[in-house]
This record gives structure tokens, C-alpha cells and sequence, in this order.
């Protein structure tokens, strides 16, 4: 018998679908794999081929792949290779379907075996390049793409995908003249202009952005992707209701269903800046589908608790998720479930390493542990290696607890911070801040280490200088990551001397972290990880947000932490009028401290 295609590399056993994808944004922007367009090319491809016997099964397997079904697309691929092991179209369909089925790893041995088989099928190097750029690889990616243009010079979506590879390595002038270029050459092709738009949208420029997502809706109104990132536009812009209506427009026109899933969890977005709450957690359990290619699997082979299931006296195991700044946020939530659970039950919770010890002390009688994320086959998997699942009766991705226990405004407790930072340190850092200067102590936080793609949510710290111009403030750096740059421009072109607490990771050593803005009188800035620390453990903070900001669900206000005042810009973009009224407000209040 012929040598078959590789079997896929299994999971672990039990994992669980969990987590936001991770899936890179110029990803989104490319075809997928196993288009209709591309079966109907390999459909013709098979009836010349030379093996007839092989032909009737690989029609089958493109069947299969027509319908997204790719666990019988893949099998009827073996069948073929099982009787010519040499027949590349079979590798090719092969590639497809474990792709597109999430088994990256035997999916990359498929295409490379048809692209030595298939030397002159250009659209093979194509996939390939578009599978490595998913993986991460993306030098090897702009190679393949680079051969896909250059054998195939006519055909648009080659250019739009190396336009891609390069967007996700930052070479944003390239990019740009290479669609400008490309769209000069096939100025009614809407692909080139949707990816034009996308590059805008990383930049922040959202009014061109949807100058060009409009013209690739326009040269094609049934173009899903083009629809649906208009939608992120006019999210972006505060136009809520035209988001969500672009968005249920895109929904009815997409082909795939990791795009649908996409959609849906940014539908989610809209619905919670509209204020529809619960439809809009509802729309959240997207982000734990299977068919997003980079979702993370949770490996916990317990049962997994559904909204209205029964808690009471149940060995419970919570699982954070998301970044480090929703972990905090969506912990609310946990003292509703402690009271759920009764005195005879058990809480467990599993969170990111640099949580375990503030999460131990907030919640004392509760197990807490750490998580960690390893990759396997090409797929992140999550699991809690200190937690003995043994005895667990049931668990949750914390996010999801949010559709019983967060769906209407008044569901959010008017609490004074739900997080116990250590007394001792806190007492450490009172002491500690008596060195610094005179005035209220003000902790700053101006960007997150996250920069691409959210520099729309961040103003530029020149902007900053109405907060600087308060007088009687002592500002306290609170901000992590490398910001020596930005501390000296402030004494250089402000007259700011920003203090610096002594002998502290602000990045890592999250529990002094979290005593250190226990010690402050007031914490300001946007919303990062830090933010949420000081807000959680009952600080006073006032948040700088943008006009799209979805955990505002739809006020003016921060429902998650009551104590926390929004300044708000007066349109997009317009970071100058919201730090200037937080100037103002920090001069009154510097004004009127003791």
C-alpha cells in the first residue's frame, strides 16, 4: 500500500475550545484555503490526470471541501493518495483539509509534498505562504508569496498577500506603495482596496480607512470581510448602530465559518457599547469557538458549566483568560460565585503566574493556582498543572460567567474594590512615598505594551501636558515596560519630575504592584493591566477612554469599578479636549487636597 498522508498530531486528552484567537489582523484580510474558486481549478486539474483510478476519489474529497467538511474531504484525500502516493493535487486537497480542520503541522508536510509534485501549480505556494504566515513564519511566507506573484503576475490576490505579510512586520510604507501600485494595475479589484483600508485602520486613520473598506464594498457590495471591517470603522468612530447593522449585513455574506465567529465577537463589541448587555455576553462565546484557527484549547477534561447550571455545594474551577487586564476586570465576578457555591462548596481559580499570591489573599478560602499556555501541533493549549482535576465538578472560562452574573447594569455591585493587596507593603509604600515631593500622590499609566493596532485607544504623550500644567501634584510612575523616554521628556519639555518608586518591577511583580496603588491617593491614565490593578483594589482612578470603549457598556461611566470617574474625548481622535478637562479636574482636586 502506498504511503498516506500524515496523520494529524493529537491534542492532549479532553481539551476544551477556550480563549480569544490569535490569529494575526492582516491574516483576516487574505483568502482561505480551499476557496471555490480554487476547488473548481483542482476539479479541472484531476481530469487530467494520469492516474484515472485516483480521479473519482479526489473528486469526492472536493466535494466534501465544497460543503466545509473537512474530516471527509481529508479521508477521501487518503483513499487517493493510498493509490497513488505521488498524485499532488491529493497532497494538495490533503493541505486543505487539515488546514482548514486546524492540524497546521500535518497540513504544512501536505503542501510541501504537493508543491514538489505540483512544481509549476503556483496556487499551492500560495497556501503554503498563507499557512506560514498563520504559524508565525513570516520570512518564509513573503518568499512563497513572492513566487506565487511572480508565476502568477496576473492575478491580484497574490499581491494582497504579500501586502499582508508584510503589514504584520510593520513595513507600512512598503506596503502601501505596493497596493497603490497594485490597485494603479486593478483598480476594480476590492480586495486590494479592503487591505488598503486595513493598513490605514492600524495607523489609526479611520477616515480613510473607511474611504477605501467603502470603494471595496462599492466595486462589490457581497465582499463579507470589506462589510464587516467597515464595521470595526464605524465602531471605532462611535457609530455603534451602523457597526452592528454593517455587521449582521456582513454575517449573511460570509463563506467561511471561522469568518461568522469572527463576526460574532465583534458583534459582541457593538451590542456592549449600545448597552445590551446580555445579548452582547451571549455574542462573547464566540471567542471560545473551534473554528477560529488560533483559539487556545483548554486542557481540562472535566464537565464544563452552562448558564443556569446548579452551583451550590460544587467543586468549581474558574479559569481566567484573555489578557492580564481582563483577567482583573472579569474577577468581579467572583465573589458573586463564592456566594453561590455555599459554605459546602469549593472555588477554584487558575490565573496568569503573576496573579496567584493578590488572587490567594483576596479570596482566602478559594484554591488559587497558576495557569500556563504551551503550544502543541502548531496550537496553543491551556492548562492548570498545579490544580488536581480529580475531584472538580464543574468549570468555566471566567469571560463566561458574565452571561449569568453581569447581564443588566444593575447586576454590577456597588463595591469598594474586590482585590486585597498586602497590608505590609501597602505600609512599605506610605512610608516610601513621604520621600517624594509635596502634594497628592498621582500615579500616571499613559500607554499599554500592546501598541499594534491600538493606537487609537492611546494619545500621544504630548498631549499629556494639561495634566503636567496642574499645579500641586506629585506624579508617581506607575507605568511598566520601557518608559525612560518618556519620563525624561516630561522633566525636559513639561517641568515634570515624574517619581520613580525604588526597587520594584512594575511588570512582573504584580502583588507590590497592586500595594503600591493601594498607597496612592489617585491613579490616572488609560486602561491597561495596572489600571485595573488600582481600580480593583478600591483606588480612586479616573480613565481616559475612547468614544468605542466596550467595557463602558454604554454609559459614561465604568460600571466594573464604581469608584472610577471616564473623561472622554468629543469625537475620535480628539485626545486634546479630554486631557484638557482632566487637567482642569486634576487642578481642582490637587486644590482642595488636605
Amino acid at each position: 500500500m502506498a504511503k498516506a498522508a500524515p496523520s494529524p498530531v493529537p491534542l492532549p486528552d479532553g481539551p476544551q475550545i477556550g480563549a480569544a484567537p490569535s490569529v494575526p489582523e492582516s491574516m483576516r484580510e487574505m483568502g482561505e484555503a480551499g476557496g471555490r474558486d480554487s476547488l473548481s481549478r483542482l476539479e479541472s486539474a484531476v481530469g487530467e490526470l494520469k492516474a484515472v483510478a485516483a480521479a473519482p476519489l479526489l473528486k469526492r474529497a472536493i466535494e466534501f471541501l465544497n460543503r466545509e467538511d473537512f474530516v471527509n474531504g481529508g479521508k477521501w484525500a487518503v483513499k487517493a493518495l493510498e493509490i497513488d502516493e505521488r498524485n499532488g493535487v491529493g497532497w494538495y486537497l490533503m493541505g486543505i483539509a487539515r488546514e482548514r480542520a486546524g492540524d497546521f503541522a500535518s497540513s504544512v508536510q501536505a503542501y510541501e509534498a504537493a508543491l514538489k509534485l505540483l512544481p509549476d501549480h503556483a496556487e499551492v505556494a500560495n497556501d503554503l505562504g498563507r499557512l506560514a504566515f498563520r504559524m508565525g513564519m513570516h520570512e518564509q511566507a513573503e518568499k512563497l508569496f513572492t513566487r506565487y506573484v511572480e508565476h502568477a503576475p496576473g492575478r491580484a490576490d497574490g499581491v494582497n498577500n504579500l501586502a499582508s505579510v508584510m503589514r504584520e512586520q510593520g513595513r507600512v510604507d512598503e506596503t502601501i506603495e505596493l497596493l497603490r501600485n497594485a490597485i494603479q494595475a486593478h483598480p476594480e479589484t476590492p480586495m486590494l482596496w479592503n487591505t488598503l483600508g486595513s493598513v490605514m485602520m492600524d495607523q489609526g486613520d479611520l477616515p480613510n480607512a473607511a474611504t477605501f473598506f467603502g470603494e471595496a464594498v462599492r466595486l462589490n457590495p457581497k465582499f463579507g470581510k470589506a462589510r464587516y471591517n467597515l464595521s470595526q470603522v464605524k465602531h471605532g468612530l462611535g457609530d455603534n448602530e451602523g457597526a452592528l447593522k454593517d455587521c449582521d449585513t456582513a454575517l449573511r455574506r460570509i463563506n467561511t465559518a471561522e469568518d461568522r465567529q469572527m463576526m460574532l465577537l465583534a458583534r459582541s463589541t457593538y451590542q456592549l457599547c449600545l448597552g445590551r448587555i446580555g445579548a452582547g455576553w451571549d455574542d462573547y462565546e464566540a471567542r471560545l469557538s473551534a473554528q477560529f484557527a488560533g483559539v487556545t484549547h483548554f486542557w481540562i477534561d472535566r464537565p464544563r458549566w452552562k448558564p443556569g447550571g446548579e452551583l451550590k455545594g460544587k467543586d468549581f474551577l474558574v479559569v481566567a483568560e484573555q489578557g492580564l487586564g481582563d483577567e482583573i476586570l472579569f474577577a468581579g465576578v467572583l465573589p458573586d460565585i463564592v456566594e453561590r457555591l455555599g459554605p459546602e462548596g469549593r472555588l477554584r481559580i487558575s490565573v496568569e503566574r503573576r496573579l496567584v499570591s493578590l488572587f490567594q489573599r483576596s479570596f482566602p478560602d478559594a484554591e488559587v493556582t497558576r495557569h500556563i499556555t504551551n503550544v502543541v501541533a502548531a496550537q496553543a493549549v491551556r492548562r492548570c498543572p498545579d490544580t488536581d482535576l480529580a475531584t472538580v465538578d464543574l468549570w468555566t472560562p471566567m469571560g463566561s460567567l458574565l452571561r449569568e452574573f453581569r447581564r443588566k447594569l444593575e447586576a454590577f455591585p456597588d463595591h469598594k474594590g474586590y482585590l486585597t493587596p498586602d497590608p505590609e507593603r501597602v505600609a512599605h509604600w506610605t512610608r516610601a512615598l513621604e520621600s517624594a515631593p509635596a502634594g497628592p500622590k498621582v500615579g500616571l499609566l499613559w500607554k499599554s505594551n500592546i501598541a499594534k493596532g491600538r493606537s487609537r485607544f492611546f494619545s500621544q504623550f504630548e498631549q499629556w501636558k494639561p495634566v503636567f500644567d496642574a499645579p500641586g501634584v506629585c506624579f508617581v510612575n506607575l507605568q511598566y515596560g520601557d518608559c525612560a523616554d518618556e519620563i525624561a521628556q516630561a522633566e525636559r519639555d513639561f517641568g515634570v519630575k515624574i517619581w520613580q518608586p525604588p526597587g520594584i518591577d512594575l511588570k512582573d511583580d504584580l502583588d507590590d504592584v497592586a500595594a503600591l496603588c493601594a498607597a496612592m491617593d489617585l491613579v490616572v491614565g488609560f486602561s491597561n493591566a495596572t489600571f485595573n490593578i488600582a481600580s480593583a483594589v478600591g483606588t480612586p482612578s479616573w480613565m481616559v477612554s475612547s468614544i468605542s470603549s466596550w467595557p463602558r457598556l454604554g454609559t459614561d461611566s465604568y460600571p466594573w469599578y464604581p469608584q472610577t470617574r471616564v473623561f472622554l474625548p468629543d469625537a475620535f481622535g480628539d485626545w486634546d479636549s479630554a486631557m484638557g478637562r482632566l487637567g482642569e479636574a486634576l487642578g481642582d482636586y490637587a486644590a482642595s487636597a488636605p
